[in-house]
């Protein structure tokens, strides 16, 4: 491949990738084509992205950005994946998929989070975070709690006096 040409991909990628921040690298060398195809559609279903990517031409494209930290120490060809809901979102699909035997070859391999080199370990420890929807179901239980508690310290005592004045007025009407 003559210089010019790997200018222009290195000028794709760094454009495809221009304003990802967070991203993880996974293998898929040896998925036959009918997986990889699959793979992609699922993929696809959830805003996610994959774009499979020489090591020198992504070091290269990525230089200055974000990204740079992974590309540091890779090896091989890899895929860069981005997108979804979320980046825990992201690392969840991803864990699931390294762990599933429908692709057998795909793994995880490592990734950058905020400007830090993430590991393949660290990301199998990132899929255990709650994404962005736990977290905010976390925090308005949070939020909610108090609120609830004074409310059943407050209509407590009230639903029991009321329930002895039913009583005391069923009582009184018996006799009579």
């Amino acid at each position: 491949m003559s210089k010019y040409v790997k200018n222009l991909v290195v000028r794709e990628i760094a454009q495809r990738l221009q304003g990802v921040d967070d991203a993880l690298l996974v293998n898929v060398i040896g998925i036959d084509a009918n997986r990889t195809v699959s793979l992609r559609r699922e993929l696809r279903e959830k805003n996610i992205n994959l774009l499979v990517v020489k090591n020198g031409m992504a070091r290269r494209a990525t230089e200055g950005t974000p990204l740079a930290p992974a590309f540091q120490h890779a090896e091989g060809t890899l895929a860069v994946i981005w997108g979804g809901e979320d980046f825990i979102s992201l690392v969840k699909e991803v864990t699931r998929l390294d762990k599933s035997t429908q692709y057998e070859h795909f793994q995880a391999r490592g990734g950058v989070m905020d400007g830090e080199r993430l590991s393949a370990d660290r990301v199998r420890e990132i899929a255990k975070w709650p994404n962005r929807l736990e977290q905010l179901s976390i925090v308005s239980g949070q939020i909610l709690s108090p609120g609830a508690q004074l409310a059943s310290q407050i209509l407590g005592p009230g639903g029991a006096l009321a329930s002895q004045i039913e009583k005391k007025a069923e009582g009184e009407e018996s006799p009579a």
